[in-house]
């Protein structure tokens, strides 16, 4: 290294430029890719293109190791297009996923994995999805504290199709401000170009960083790490997770000046697109965030977090499809599959103030669907009556029961039953309460 170059740049910088340098090398060693390998096996996932699966994928690269390595190294490697897939969302339309080939996961996974460290020192507090050790539940209780400091009027900015309107020459431009090893920048152009095969035909993706790879949550950040230095440069308050954000200002006009100016650098700075028809200035009670609502106490002045309605609808349509009647599925594996919905939504939602609405609605509800499938499945007259009786039921009350011609829905819901099919026995047989669940992980936020 000449002297005038020492004189230009501090020994930091110089040590920045050849990290950066390294940094596919980084990518490409043993401990990373091994680590990523391992990753990728953890998570499953369907395959590619290719078909080859995770099962197969240690043998695969076993095979093919030398010439893939050989090919990064030398510009010549070029990703597979992702498979297209659809999966329905809660409004009805479908979104699509792109699911790379199991070697190209592994391959993504890679470059996330050292590309991650050097762009969290850049990401802002305010940022929480895709991030280590950062969750919605953190971006939930930031989004109160700035209701509770008077920041109550919201600017709900909804980005249209992000992941598929993704401008990939900005996005590059960007990545090139940090990353200086060429090479890598490359692969991760390489990786954004590589296609999409829907029905037999490949398409050009000349826009968007496809849903469904390793890769594409950090890319993602990357790109609206320019929005959050924006707001963060004008001193505005808000919330990010992924593309959804909430900015958080005093009035109603501050609301109106903030969702125009921001509209606008979104749209010619970031080349992304706006929905308007979505778009709104809202207070806390009249918006949904990452499933939660949010509400005032009777006589406090405090917003406060609850499962938003359309999240509780959607937690019944889960429960309802494994309590429905005329699914052949044993007692025991429909006790299972509700402890495992049960507990999922319960621990996503424990922060939010549900204690009611699972002890007078949820609970009340799925003991009575029980009972309903019991009561089925004892089916004759005598049976009925034999079942009720062992179940310390007295013998008019039994027969009474037992000979009624009234509906499934109805009988569940009478008092011998509720007596016979008691919670006490629901719950010794495996069923687990909502309610019991929330009382030990609920975390009061306030």
């Amino acid at each position: 290294m000449n002297k005038s170059y020492k004189r230009f740049w501090s020994m930091s910088e110089i040590r920045e430029v050849e990290t950066n340098m390294e940094l596919l090398e980084k990518v490409l060693s043993k401990e990373n890719l091994n680590n990523a390998y391992k990753q990728v096996y953890k998570n499953k996932g369907a395959s590619g293109i290719d078909g080859v699966t995770v099962e197969e994928l240690f043998s695969y690269i076993k095979e093919h190791q030398e010439e893939i390595l050989w090919k990064i190294r030398n510009r010549k490697y070029k990703p597979q297009p992702v498979r297209r897939v659809y999966i329905p969302k809660e409004n009805g339309k479908m979104r699509k996923l792109g699911i790379p080939s199991v070697i190209d996961r592994v391959i993504q996974q890679a470059i996330v994995q050292v590309l991650t460290p050097i762009y969290e020192e850049q990401f802002s507090n305010n940022s929480y999805g895709f991030r280590p050790n950062r969750c919605c539940e953190q971006a939930i209780i930031k989004a109160l504290e700035y209701f509770n400091d008077g920041y109550d009027w919201i600017v709900d900015i909804d980005l249209q199709s992000f992941f598929d309107e993704v401008n990939q020459d900005k996005l590059i431009g960007i990545i090139r401000r940090t990353i200086k090893d060429g090479n890598l920048v490359s692969l991760i152009r390489k990786f954004l170009q590589s296609g999409v095969m829907e029905k037999g035909v490949v398409q050009e993706t000349k826009k968007g960083t496809p849903q469904g790879g390793n890769l594409s949550p950090l890319l993602s950040n990357i790109m609206l790490n320019e929005l959050d230095k924006e707001l963060e440069s004008r001193g505005l308050h808000f919330v990010r997770y992924a593309d959804d954000c909430l900015i958080m200002v005093k009035s109603e006009k501050a609301a109106n000046r903030v969702m125009e100016s921001i509209t606008t650098f979104i749209t010619k700075k970031l080349g992304l697109k706006v929905n308007v028809e979505k778009s709104k200035i809202a207070r806390p009670n009249n918006i949904k965030y990452l499933g939660f609502g949010f509400y005032k106490k009777i006589n406090q002045n405090i917003w406060r977090p609850k499962p938003h309605i359309k999240s509780i609808n959607k937690f019944k349509i889960k429960l309802r499809g494994i309590l429905v009647r005329s699914k052949s599925i044993s007692l025991d594996e429909r006790l299972l599959k509700l402890k495992q919905i049960i507990y999922g939504w319960v621990n996503y939602f424990r922060i939010a103030d549900m204690k009611m609405l699972l002890l007078r609605e949820i609970d009340p509800w799925v003991r009575r669907k029980l009972r309903v499938i019991i009561w089925k499945q004892w089916k004759k007259i005598r049976r009925r009556y034999t079942c009720l009786r062992k179940l310390g039921i007295s013998h008019r009350d039994a027969y009474v029961t037992a000979n009624s011609r009234k509906g499934y829905y109805h009988i569940a819901h009478t008092r011998v039953i509720e007596a016979a099919i008691s919670k006490e026995r629901l719950n010794k047989r495996g069923l687990v309460n909502s309610l019991d669940h929330y009382l030990k992980v609920h975390v009061i936020t306030n």
